[in-house]
């Protein structure tokens, strides 16, 4: 039997891909990105304002797929332009909080600390990704470290957005915090930058910690695989709630290392205290411990309500 095929629209980021595709896997689905950009004016209007049309994009969409998945505010407007043109020839899926009326959806997949209620709602833990278990156990070795009877730990950082600014006296203290806690003759540290981390932050995390522990320059998703492999504990600044929920797939220790918000920052401050109701992660302080949870695989715990629901609507 073919497989079906999905539409992916997204604004292009990491995080928004990861989600995207993930489900796409999941699902069993083959998939097409497609990169929603939409004519300037229109990048400032939120979608609850702006008209349903695909004249605000800059590209055209070729759709040739039964099934949508958007994720990211740039992309409601062209999942709903395509339900209205192909009505119940496609099921159209949206990730996170479209911040319109979920009834433009078949299909609404959201975090539980975004606090959406409605039928079509499904309700993760966390952020769905496109990490597996197989992936993050197949990469054991493409990381080499001498370990040295020392724990390995695994620092993964993310970078400036709308709440945190990593000012350089933030990346300061954290890393000098984190540089005095795990100290060269216990612990070997593995550090990962993300697609948001700026070049001068990796130039930081080398000069602080590149004499005694393993930076990692670049952006490796193989690095990076191999890091959540080989870490025995793991540290995930606090800016991203898609790596503290990628990491959670280890069942692994991980520590959030947190910095002062820019502004209120309450979606995190749920998704934070949920996961430390689930004894999944904690606040980076001044000790460290070992404990456990059961791993965190949200997209393959609902990847087989969302099947039901498209043989309801006789997608599959």
């Amino acid at each position: 039997m073919l497989k079906l095929k999905a539409l992916l629209l997204t604004q292009g980021m990491h995080g928004m891909v990861s989600q995207a595709e993930g489900l796409a896997k999941a699902l069993n689905l083959k998939f097409q990105h497609h990169t929603i950009r939409l004519k300037k004016f229109w990048n400032f209007i939120p979608p609850i304002l702006t008209p349903i049309s695909e004249n605000l994009l800059t590209e055209k969409i070729i759709c040739d797929s039964r099934i949508i998945i958007s994720c990211g505010r740039k992309s409601v407007i062209s999942s709903i332009a395509l339900k209205r043109k192909y009505k119940q020839k496609i099921f159209n899926i949206h990730i996170q909080d479209p911040k319109v009326s979920t009834s433009n959806f078949d299909l609404v997949i959201c975090p539980k600390h975004d606090n959406l209620e409605g039928s079509n709602v499904l309700k993760t833990i966390g952020a769905i990704h496109y990490l597996t278990s197989k992936e993050v156990n197949q990469s054991n070795g493409y990381l080499r470290i001498e370990r040295e009877n020392k724990k390995i730990v695994s620092l993964i950082i993310g970078g400036p957005n709308n709440y945190y600014s990593y000012s350089e006296k933030q990346v300061d203290q954290l890393f000098n915090q984190i540089k005095n806690l795990f100290s060269p003759d216990k612990y070997k540290l593995i550090v990962i930058p993300s697609y948001r981390t700026p070049d001068r932050i990796i130039k930081k995390a080398n000069n602080t910690f590149g004499d005694n522990h393993l930076v990692i320059k670049k952006i490796d998703k193989k690095a990076y695989l191999s890091a959540l492999n080989l870490g025995e504990i793991i540290i995930v600044t606090c800016d991203s709630i898609s790596m503290i929920s990628e990491a959670a797939l280890t069942g692994k220790p991980i520590y959030v290392a947190n910095m002062r918000p820019e502004k209120n920052n309450y979606r995190f401050k749920n998704f934070f205290s949920e996961f430390k109701k689930m004894n999944i992660i904690r606040d980076l302080e001044n000790s460290v411990d070992l404990w456990s949870y059961n791993k965190l695989d949200e997209v393959n715990r609902i990847a087989p309500i969302i099947k039901e629901k498209m043989k309801k609507n006789g997608i599959i």
